[in-house]
């Protein structure tokens, strides 16, 4: 496999992988508890690294992961607190363990050598740099296996817990009152959400990836009306999106986990554009029509009172 398949690869299953639990992000509205999280795997990616020397290994992931599940716990304590509101909670809980990650970062804590600007934004080129040799032949980027183990465990979580999910997403009281626990199935959610970050941090960085997981589950949130097509719509998006982006980042020189994000935006905008005219041009044929129906009732109803 060369390098610019095994990246381009690479980057399709980021994409997917970070769309699917995108979806219920979106439906459950947390959308910046992504952005927290991002920020708060930081420092445990860096004292992981001490201990595994490695930024692909699963023991790193989940134990950065427990760093991030850390924002969505001390967020929920907070707010039942009463003390605090609104986003306020995330506000306090992610700068401070984002910084504490960036002081580790700069000081070079334990000859750890981090680009700051790769934590911040990614690089695919960089996470698929190293290959898996198999007889001397390259079977694809060591990385893109690690996100492939991310991305079944992924569709394995929502296949089998998809009733569940689907039922404290849009009813939790009635969930609450049949003995689901919203707030563990919220909780164990929100890890899988922070493993698929983590995981993704390599290749989007702590900003990037959250296009990644809500951009195209938010695109087709606004063209889909039922559950089942807006996950299917969600990946086709999420592949397209990753697949054109990477290409004209690499046309243009550009970096491609950017490019990714911004064909997003792009994607984004138009389906808002779209939804936006045509339920406003929906909305003038029903006025339309409306008062065509009361002109036709005014006319038929003069001759008769005449």
């Amino acid at each position: 496999m060369s390098f610019l398949v095994g990246t381009v690869l690479l980057a399709v299953v980021t994409a997917v992988a970070c769309a699917l639990p995108g979806v219920f992000v979106v439906l459950r509205r947390n959308s910046m508890l992504v952005d927290a999280i991002s920020h708060a795997v930081l420092p445990g990616i860096v004292v992981g690294y001490f201990f595994t020397r490695s930024f692909d290994s699963p023991l790193l992931i989940v134990g950065a992961a427990l760093a991030g599940l850390v924002v969505v716990l001390g967020s929920e304590w907070l707010t039942r607190t009463g003390l605090i509101t609104g986003d306020a909670p995330q506000g306090l809980v992610f700068p401070a363990l984002f910084s504490v990650g960036v002081i580790l970062v700069t000081t070079n804590f334990a000859n750890i050598h981090l680009d700051v600007h790769a934590v911040l934004v990614g690089d695919l080129n960089l996470a698929a740099f190293t290959p898996i040799l198999v007889q001397g032949v390259s079977i694809g980027p060591a990385y893109l296996y690690v996100m492939l183990g991310v991305l079944a465990l992924n569709s394995l979580f929502i296949a089998c817990c998809y009733p569940r999910l689907k039922l404290v997403t849009f009813d939790p009281e009635f969930a609450s009152t049949i003995g689901v626990s919203r707030g563990s199935w919220g909780i164990a959610f929100m890890f899988l959400v922070s493993v698929t970050v983590t995981a993704a941090f390599n290749a989007a960085g702590a900003i990037l990836v959250v296009a990644l997981v809500v951009i195209p589950a938010a695109t087709a949130y606004l063209v889909s009306s039922r559950l089942s097509v807006m996950i299917g719509l969600t990946v086709a998006f999420a592949a397209g999106g990753a697949l054109v982006g990477f290409w004209l980042a690499y046309v243009a020189n550009a970096a491609t986990s950017a490019g990714m994000a911004v064909l997003y935006g792009l994607m984004f905008a138009v389906a808002f554009t779209a939804t936006r005219w045509t339920g406003g041009a929906r909305r003038r044929r029903a006025r339309a029509a409306a008062h065509l129906r009361s002109a036709d009732r005014a006319g038929a109803s003069g001759p008769a009172t005449q």
